[in-house]
């Protein structure tokens, strides 16, 4: 499989994919013509192999429990008193509410691996609430938007262990990588609110919560802080694997759950089929993506990429620049998972030819894929949060509110060019 070959191979991959065909079904058959094309039909007897060896792996368990652990916090109502709990600190803050929405995104990010899961639940939340308010629909959308995509990278988070299980790379180092990173983003979105706010002469404020209540609200964010605590405690002192602070975050959720009056065997049948939906989605994506690789591997198509893109002499900084733009354009047209495993095994052994770090790129394509939530037309979250809005506005709301936090995330991405050290720091003290 030369070159272009390949390249025409990926052209109708990514063509399957905008005419409706399902992605493991575009990803395989990608696959295994081009595989059958470089060694024939015995080429289909290394595919069994693969399948077995992906769906053996211990540490793809952890995907389901993850699943689950989202899908307890969200059913359970804990959501919704965490929202009412936050709003009580950060509403006196220039935007007030947008404030809120980025906070309950990223500290549901915390306990959820799911951006459209974190945007969704926290958007339904908000909304009816904001447009009561008289806040600007369009800025309520976009922060809702972009406070989604922080489900991908404060861990745990779902395309963290995607990227871990194709690169051979520790997930609980990756995870722990994402700490800084996703709480400085945070950061920069709230900052963000607060100076156009200001600036647009036009400032939202909530009313003054007295301090007696705000500190009896706290007790709504134990849970998902607990949660945070016990999976992420035990993967960075190294008490449990990854697979294991997952369980052990399930059976905290279950406890909250209980602890509430929530627990029926309703919630638990709709948590156990969603998970059950979402992970069998991700797992036969996964499936799809390593037949994939297997026929790049054999042909030698990413060796020959590799030896091509080190011979233009591009440093590891001039590669990111121009893998930047490539995931800009591509996530435009394609989801984050199709993304990732579609371009991972041809980009990773590329970067870390001339020398980037795993783990650091690992949070590059994480970050990479939320801006892809957020640009059209294919951003899931702009949809997401189009779609639970109360009134019958258009879809452009959505997609010009979160244009400027697009912005930041690129900007954002120079900064961790510029200081490695905000990604490396806590997995080297592992």
């Amino acid at each position: 499989m030369t070159l272009p070959f390949f390249g025409l191979a990926f052209a109708a991959m990514l063509g399957m994919m905008l005419v409706g065909m399902p992605i493991a079904v575009s990803m395989a058959l990608v696959g295994i013509i081009g595989g059958i094309a470089a060694y024939g039909v015995p080429f289909m007897d290394s595919i069994a192999p693969v399948v077995w060896g992906v769906h053996n792996e211990n540490l793809l368990t952890c995907i389901p429990l993850f699943v689950l652990l989202g899908e307890l916090l969200l059913r359970s109502g804990i959501a919704d008193r965490m929202y009412i709990a936050l709003s009580a600190w950060l509403g006196r803050l220039p935007g007030g509410l947008l404030h809120t929405n980025i906070g309950s995104c990223a500290l549901f990010a915390a306990t959820s691996g799911s951006s459209v899961a974190t945007a969704a639940t926290v958007g339904t939340v908000a909304l009816p609430s904001l447009q009561r308010r008289g806040y600007s629909m369009r800025g309520s959308l976009g922060s809702l938007a972009a406070g989604g995509t922080l489900g991908i990278l404060i861990p745990p988070s779902v395309n963290m262990i995607v990227y871990g299980s194709l690169t051979n790379n520790s997930i609980g180092q990756l995870f722990i990588a994402g700490i800084i990173p996703g709480l400085l983003l945070t950061a920069c979105f709230m900052l963000y609110i607060a100076i156009s706010s200001v600036a647009s002469g036009h400032v939202m404020r909530e009313a003054v919560v007295p301090w007696a209540d705000k500190f009896r609200s706290l007790v709504h964010l134990v849970p998902p802080v607990v949660v945070f605590g016990i999976v992420m405690g035990s993967l960075y002192f190294g008490i449990a694997t990854t697979t294991e602070s997952a369980a052990l975050g399930v059976m905290a959720a279950l406890a909250f759950v209980w602890h509430s009056g929530k627990m029926s065997r309703e919630l638990l049948r709709n948590c156990f089929i969603s998970t059950a939906r979402v992970s069998g989605m991700i797992l036969l994506i996964m499936t799809a993506a390593f037949v994939l690789n297997l026929a790049i591997s054999l042909t030698g198509v990413a060796e020959q990429m590799t030896k091509w893109v080190t011979s233009l002499g591009l440093s590891a900084t001039g590669l990111i620049l121009v893998l930047i733009v490539f995931y800009l354009i591509l996530g435009m047209f394609m989801d984050v998972l199709s993304m990732q495993v579609a371009t991972i095994p041809i980009t990773y052994p590329i970067a870390v030819a001339v020398g980037v770090d795993p783990i650091w790129f690992g949070i590059f394509i994480v970050l990479m894929c939320e801006l892809g939530l957020i640009t059209p037309p294919v951003g899931m979250n702009l949809f997401v949060v189009h779609g639970i809005r109360p009134d019958k506005g258009g879809i452009e709301d959505a997609i010009w509110g979160a244009l400027p936090y697009a912005v930041i995330m690129i900007a954002f991405t120079l900064l961790l060019m510029a200081v490695p050290q905000l990604v490396t720091f806590l997995p080297s003290r592992m």
